[in-house]
């Protein structure tokens, strides 16, 4: 049996090293596995499957449903952003194009299983982040200072958890991630260390409260691009923010659980997100679950996060502005925070299936549209005296599934 679920182990971390990833709350995933998705994203309070658990909150490993058994989850996003953008100079008709667009499948999976009756372990990989766009090819290209941009980190999270009586358990995990930028150029990659605290607390036998911590995670990239035009290709730090959650699960019924939960992104103090002038972001998920009868479960959630990128107007594109110790030029710049990083989703809708196909195996599906947001900043072009507008526009579509076995 260990053999068997090292070797899958392997096989989904050979599946997710190469995917791109988008998503939602700024360029985080509103939750990992489709059913956590299809509540919104919650998870902090009361986690339904390993993957939830050990991305929302690594204490929820000793009060998940799959408790006291194992529990193992594959889980594949087949994920479709849109993506358009408008330059506008002068008198000019403004210049138009959409992003190429494509469909993109993002695996993950995630374990637990007991050591005793008090302590349990897992580990789970994911997409965590993603962002990017390309407009080579379309009216917009050599407009700014890139034509196409890619961020994408994936995560490897080892997970302990510890009952520490029948109401309290606390959690951590430990993050590796893996960081790839690209900023048309060549990718550029390195490794980042940070970890995660969690805690749950059960009120009663209907209602729990659970709090988490996540540090933040730097990584590096070298040779990226030449910000400040000399020649020489420059670094570029990009860092997750740090983050902290609460939230609250009420078990209404046996067949009904209602969680709510709100997030801190810190992302004004995370390098990288700094310079693109990203304000901190407050995050608001709701999820309702039903069991409808004892093999199908029905799901549905909204999220809603404010969007963080913000807008510079009347900005002097003939002007220079210091970005990580280089002096850019204000007018590319400006492209790159609203051309080449729109992630301005704010509303999100969520449904989802449960199907217990056995005892101990179980299909989720979900969907997620992430309703349409735009963003815009208005200056001058280099040359410091002629208008222009910039906007983009992004919205999302994700359909989830996973397999769960029980043992």
């Amino acid at each position: 049996m260990k053999r068997i679920f090292a070797t899958l182990c392997v096989l989904c971390c050979a599946l997710i090293l190469p995917q791109t990833v988008f998503a939602t709350n700024g360029d985080n995933l509103i939750g990992v596995g489709p059913v956590s998705r299809a509540m919104g994203g919650v998870g902090i309070a009361a986690p339904q499957d390993a993957i939830s658990a050990t991305f929302s909150n690594p204490a929820a490993m000793n009060f998940g449903p799959f408790c006291p058994q194992s529990h193992f989850d594959f889980a594949a996003t087949l994920y479709s952003p849109s993506v358009d953008a408008k330059v506008t100079m002068g008198n000019n008709a403004p210049l138009k194009a959409d992003s190429d667009t494509k469909v993109y499948m993002v695996p993950a999976f995630g374990i637990s299983t007991p050591i005793n009756d008090k302590a349990r372990i897992g580990l789970s990989a994911y997409g965590i982040t993603g962002l990017g766009v390309d407009y080579r090819d379309t009216d917009i290209a050599g407009t700014g200072a890139v034509d196409s941009t890619q961020l994408m980190i994936l995560k490897f999270a080892p997970t302990f958890a510890y009952q520490i009586t029948d109401k309290l358990s606390i959690g951590l995990a430990i993050h590796a991630v893996n960081s790839s930028l690209d900023l048309d150029n060549g990718t550029s990659s390195n490794y980042g260390f940070g970890g995660q605290l969690g805690a749950i607390y059960r009120l009663s036998n209907t209602v729990s409260l659970g709090a988490t911590y996540q540090s933040p995670v730097n990584a590096d990239h070298e040779n990226v691009f030449d910000m400040d035009s000399d020649g020489s290709m420059d670094d570029f730090a990009f860092e997750a923010p740090q983050s902290f959650g609460i939230g609250v699960a009420w078990k209404i019924a046996p067949e009904l659980l209602v969680e709510v939960n709100g997030q801190w992104l810190n992302w004004s103090e995370a390098n990288g997100y700094d310079d693109l002038d990203w304000e901190d972001q407050y995050v608001v998920s709701l999820g309702v679950q039903y069991q409808v009868q004892s093999w199908l479960t029905l799901r549905c959630g909204y999220n809603y996060g404010k969007n963080q990128v913000n807008e510079h107007n009347n900005f002097d594109g003939s002007s220079t502005i210091s970005i990580q110790g280089k002096d850019v030029n204000r007018y590319g710049y400006e492209t790159l925070r609203i051309i080449g990083f729109p992630a301005v989703c704010e509303h999100h809708m969520t449904l989802g299936l449960g199907f217990n196909l056995s005892q101990n195996l179980l299909l989720n599906i979900a969907y997620q549209h992430a309703f349409k947001t735009t963003v815009k900043s208005s200056g001058t072009l280099p040359d410091g005296i002629t208008p222009v507008d910039l906007e983009s526009n992004l919205s999302e579509n994700g359909i989830d599934f996973s397999l769960s076995w029980r043992f």
